[in-house]
C-alpha cells in the first residue's frame, strides 16, 4: 500500500498506485483535525494525475462500455418490456423510510464494485413509477415512444448544450426546424421561438416578454419604471400564471381571474368587464392568458371571441396550449383551437399527448422582430463573440434567461420522422376515440357519475360505491362522496394495479380524472380501470 499524506495524521488519501511525499508550504487548519498544517503547492499535485481511484472506470474503454451495455440491458428488460406490461405493477410500493433503507441512499467515501451499481440500477427502476404502463393514468403524460426514446439516449450521451451553433450545429439547426413546424401548425408562416424546461417556464417566458415589449426600460430600470400591470387569465387557468407574475415581481395580485361557463371556457364578456375594472384602479392591462385544454376539465378557451377583445384594447394574448395544442394535429379535432393564429405566443408541450418524452416543452412566437434576444440577452463576450467565423445569428443563447439549455427537439424530431405527420394525427385521434369509449362505458355501469361530458380527452367521474348508490337526498352524501377516491387511490397504488387523479373542483367533492394520452392504450385497458374501480370499491 502507497500513502499520499498531509503533514498530519488524519489527512490521508490512500491509493494503490504510489507513494507522493508532499512538499509542504503555507499554513492552513486541517479540515479533520483543526491543527494548524501545511498546504501543499500546485507542483505536488501534478504527481497525482495519474492516480485511479477504487472501482473507477476513467479511461478504461472496455470496462465502461461493458457497464453501459449492462445498464442498458437492465432498462430494456425492466422499464421498456415489463414497464409497459399491463401483467406487471405500476408502482411497487414502499414507505419513505423502508425506501431509504432498500435504497441505502447514503453517499460514501469509497466507491462501490461495478456489480454493486448495477443492483443498485435494478433497485431505482423497481421502486420508481413505471409511467409507461398502460395503467398508468395520473399525468398530463404517459406512455413511451421507442424513437423519441432513442432521440433522449443520443442527446444524454452527446451531453452538450443548446446556446450556440460552435457546440450543437446539429441541434441549432434542428430546433429551427422543428419550431418552424410547429408555428406552421398554429398558423403561422414566419416568427419565432425556443423550447424551455416546462410549460410553466414557457408562460413565464411569455409574461415577460409581454411586459418588455410594452415597456422595454424595464430590463434596465426593472420595476421601478413601471406602472402597477394587470394581466388576465381564467380561474381554469394553471398555477404557473400565478407563479410566474410572482417570480416577475408583478405580485399574484396583478393577475385578474376571468370567469368560466359550465363547461369551464373562459367568457369573454368577463373578460372585458375585468380589463375595465382594473383601468379603473389605475392598473394598466398587457397580456390575456388563454387556456387550449386546461388541466382538470380539459376546456379550451374561445379563442376567436377572446382575441377579439385582445385587439380592441391592444393587449397580448398568450395561450397556454401546453396540454392541448398537439390537437392542431388532426384534421378532425383542430377546430377546438379556431383563432389560435391570432396569437402573439403560444407554449406547447408534445411530451405531453404526442407521448414526445419529459422534457419536451416549446414556447412560439409571431414576432418576427428578434424579441426574444433583444429581452433576454446579454452579450457574454466570452461566449457569444460577434467575430466568429461563422454566422452569429446561429448562436440562440441569448434568447432565454438559461446560460446550459438541454437539447430538446431531437425527442420530437426523431418520432416525428419515424411516426409522419399522419401517424401523429392517428396517435391524437385515437386518444379520443378512446375517451369516447371510456365515457360510452361508463354510462353503462351502477356506480359511476360523469362529472361533466368531455370534449377533450381528460374524463372526469365519481365512483360512487355501493353504500352510497341512490343516496343523493342524504345531507352528508356529498362529505362521503368525497372521501372515495382517496381511499381508493390508496388501495390501487399499494398495490400497484394503476395510478389515477383525483381532485376536488370548487364546489365538487374530489373526483377522478382520467387522462387518456399512452398510444399503447386499448379499449381492453378501459374495461380494466372500469372493472378495477369496481374491485377496490366493492367493500365502500
Amino acid at each position: 500500500m502507497r500513502v499520499i499524506s498531509w503533514s498530519c495524521d488524519c489527512c490521508l488519501y490512500v491509493t494503490p498506485s504510489a507513494v507522493l511525499v508532499l512538499t509542504l508550504s503555507k499554513l492552513v487548519v486541517c479540515p479533520a483535525s483543526g491543527s494548524l498544517e501545511r498546504r501543499p503547492e500546485w507542483k505536488d499535485f501534478i504527481l497525482m494525475a495519474d492516480l485511479k481511484p477504487l472501482f473507477s472506470l476513467d479511461g478504461d474503454l472496455v470496462a465502461a462500455e461493458a457497464l453501459l451495455r449492462d445498464v442498458f440491458g437492465i432498462v430494456v428488460d425492466e422499464v421498456i418490456r415489463k414497464g409497459t406490461s399491463a401483467s406487471e405493477k405500476v408502482c411497487e410500493w414502499k414507505e419513505p423510510e423502508e425506501l431509504k433503507r432498500l435504497l441505502d441512499l447514503e453517499l460514501r467515501s469509497q466507491g462501490e464494485a461495478p456489480e454493486q451499481i448495477l443492483a443498485r440500477c435494478r433497485a431505482v427502476i423497481r421502486y420508481s413509477v413505471k409511467t409507461c404502463h398502460p395503467h398508468f393514468f395520473n399525468q398530463l403524460f404517459s406512455g413511451l415512444d421507442p424513437h423519441s426514446l432513442a432521440g433522449r439516449v443520443i442527446t444524454e450521451s452527446l451531453n452538450t448544450s443548446q446556446y450556440t451553433y460552435e457546440i450543437a450545429p446539429v441541434f441549432v439547426l434542428m430546433e429551427e426546424e422543428v419550431l418552424k413546424k410547429l408555428r406552421a401548425l398554429v398558423g403561422w408562416s414566419s416568427g419565432d421561438g425556443v423550447f424551455c424546461p416546462g410549460g410553466s417556464i414557457s408562460n413565464m417566458y411569455a409574461m415577460n416578454l409581454a411586459r418588455y415589449q410594452r415597456y422595454p426600460d424595464c430590463k434596465q430600470r426593472g420595476l421601478r419604471g413601471l406602472p402597477p400591470l394587470a394581466l388576465f387569465t381564467s380561474k381554469e387557468c394553471h398555477y404557473s400564471i400565478k407563479k410566474g407574475a410572482a417570480f416577475l415581481g408583478l405580485g399574484t395580485d396583478s393577475v385578474w381571474i376571468v370567469k368560466t361557463d359550465e363547461r369551464g371556457k373562459m367568457m369573454p364578456e368577463d373578460l372585458e368587464r375585468q380589463i375595465s375594472l382594473a383601468e379603473a384602479e389605475g392598473a394598466v392591462p398587457f397580456l390575456v392568458s388563454a387556456t387550449s385544454g386546461t388541466t382538470v376539465l380539459g376546456a379550451f378557451d374561445p379563442l376567436e371571441a377572446i382575441a377579439d377583445v385582445c385587439q380592441r384594447h391592444g393587449l397580448w394574448l398568450h395561450v397556454d396550449a401546453a396540454w392541448g395544442g398537439s390537437v392542431l394535429l388532426s384534421q378532425t379535432h383542430r377546430h377546438l383551437l379556431d383563432g389560435i393564429q391570432r396569437a402573439d405566443s403560444v407554449a406547447w408541450n408534445p411530451h405531453k399527448l404526442l407521448a414526445a418524452g419529459l422534457q419536451c416543452s416549446a414556447l412560439l412566437l409571431h414576432d418576427t422582430s428578434n424579441l426574444l434576444r433583444r429581452c433576454h440577452g446579454s452579450q457574454a463576450s466570452y461566449l457569444f463573440q460577434q467575430d466568429k467565423f461563422y454566422d452569429v445569428a446561429l448562436d440562440t443563447g441569448d434568447k432565454v434567461v438559461q446560460c446550459g439549455r438541454r437539447v430538446d427537439c431531437l425527442k420530437l424530431w426523431l418520432m416525428w420522422k419515424a411516426q409522419g405527420g399522419q401517424g401523429l394525427e392517428r396517435r391524437v385521434d385515437r386518444a379520443f376515440a378512446l375517451a369516447w369509449y371510456l365515457v360510452e362505458e361508463l354510462k353503462k355501469r351502477e356506480g359511476f357519475e360523469l362529472v361533466i361530458e368531455p370534449e377533450f380527452v381528460n374524463v372526469c367521474f365519481w365512483f360512487v360505491p355501493p353504500s352510497l348508490r341512490g343516496k343523493q337526498e342524504n345531507p352528508d352524501y356529498s362529505e362521503r362522496l368525497a372521501k372515495v377516491a382517496p381511499v381508493l387511490k390508496e388501495r390501487m397504488v399499494k398495490e400497484g394495479s394503476m395510478m389515477i387523479g383525483y381532485q376536488p373542483h370548487g364546489t365538487r367533492g374530489n373526483f377522478f380524472r382520467m387522462i387518456v394520452a399512452n398510444p399503447a392504450l386499448t379499449r381492453a385497458d378501459m374495461d380494466f380501470l372500469l372493472n378495477e374501480l369496481e374491485r377496490l370499491g366493492q367493500d365502500l
